[in-house]
């Protein structure tokens, strides 16, 4: 998830100059994240919502009424002079709904792990937090432009492109919420 610096090239040092060759961030510059191994902050500030609604129906009608003429000569003649009527009928209705509401704020610090050619910052990281017997994971990664790191080295994950969020949990909690295997093997047999 993250990636150690290039080590710095060794330079014969320069007794009591100001200018030392080593040292690649000039003297009036923020502390911004440009290079490989430089930490980032990521204010993490996701919100989606969703909503989708289907209906449908359908109706059908059909009623046939047919009559048997009296012919003189014909064979089953009781059968003459009878109607005969048919009515079928469908029906059909419909309805679903849908909708999400996700919201996820935080805060993680990201490694650069690589500067791509046209000097965006492809970064990564990973933050681990144990409470009590459970332990939580935040994953992030994703593309950022330079430009949109303020001064305080910090970027919305908003302005995150491919941004890659990831929030997980683990202990007797989560797994007291997870159907057991068994009861998954019947459902997907007997769904009702």
């Amino acid at each position: 998830m993250t990636i150690r610096p290039e080590p710095r090239p060794q330079y014969q040092t320069n007794a009591g100059a100001i200018y030392q060759p080593g040292a690649v961030r000039p003297l009036f510059e923020d502390r911004r994240a440009r290079m490989v191994g430089d930490t980032l902050v990521i204010n993490i500030s996701e919100r989606t919502q969703a909503a989708k609604k289907a209906s449908s129906s359908a109706d059908r009608t059909q009623e046939i009424t047919t009559g048997v003429p009296k012919i003189s000569g014909m064979p089953f003649k009781s059968a003459q002079g009878i109607d005969i009527s048919a009515k079928g009928e469908n029906k059909f209705a419909g309805k679903g709904a849908s909708s999400a509401d996700n919201n996820f704020t935080g805060t993680i610090t990201v490694t650069v792990i690589e500067v791509l050619p046209n000097g965006n910052l492809l970064v990564s990281g990973e933050k681990k937090v144990a409470i009590n017997q459970g332990d939580e994971f935040i994953r992030f990664s994703g593309v950022v432009n330079p430009t949109q790191v303020t001064a305080s080295n910090t970027v919305s994950s908003t302005q995150v492109a491919d941004a890659r969020i990831e929030y997980r949990a683990s202990g007797y909690i989560d797994d007291a919420q997870v159907m057991g295997w068994l009861g998954r093997f019947f459902l997907s047999f007997l769904p009702l």
